[in-house]
């Protein structure tokens, strides 16, 4: 199973992320910010609020995203 092991908030709504398979990049969140339940991520503060949870990413408010997610749209560095 697909696993997220380390994630960064960088600058412009992006996440530094490693993933179980060696993937390595950045994961673009700004195009999901104006999607429902993600608006939320547009404050800056609780976006740094991000946490590894199961395989995947979260916030306390129930936004994620799961590790297959971030690995079809990691943008490698």
């Amino acid at each position: 199973m697909l696993k997220v092991e380390h994630v960064e908030c960088i600058e412009n709504y992006q996440l530094k992320t490693r993933l179980s398979n060696g993937a390595e990049g950045i994961f673009d969140v700004s195009p999901y910010l104006d999607k429902g339940i993600f608006c939320e991520l547009k404050n800056a503060e609780y976006f740094k609020s991000v946490r590894i949870n199961f395989a995947g990413i979260y916030w306390p408010h129930g936004q994620d995203f799961s590790a297959d997610t971030l690995e079809v749209e990691l943008q490698q560095q």
